[in-house]
């Protein structure tokens, strides 16, 4: 199994949309947080803990994780998916985004 923890900045749009999309797949288990305060679920150290890979949607999320959680992170692969807060919960071209991006990372094929 394979741990992929998802984050943007308010967990409402774009990392729970991963969350779910990959969740589907064979030997991934997903999860997802936000890196804002007021986020709807913010980012712990027990989930930076349980991911093998961490995916950030933005350069900023990869600094704010750094300056927040910085001696947790040792060892772990964190990839910035260059993402940007423009779309929808669970719209078509997010979801079509993210598989784009994700999916040749982890070496598997799409679902369909």
């Amino acid at each position: 199994m394979q741990k992929l923890l998802f984050l943007c900045s308010q967990n409402r749009l774009r990392s729970p949309t991963a969350e779910v999309i990959f969740a589907e797949y064979e030997e991934l288990e997903t999860d997802s947080a936000g890196l804002d305060r007021y986020a709807e679920v913010p980012v712990s150290t027990e989930a930076i803990a349980w991911a093998d890979i961490i995916f950030v949607m933005e350069k900023s999320h990869k600094q704010k994780l750094a300056k927040n959680f910085q001696p947790f992170l040792k060892n772990k692969r964190i990839i910035c998916l260059d993402i940007p807060d423009e779309y929808e919960y669970m719209e078509p071209a997010l979801i079509e985004l993210l598989k784009k991006k994700v999916l040749p990372l982890l070496g598997k094929k799409e679902n369909k």
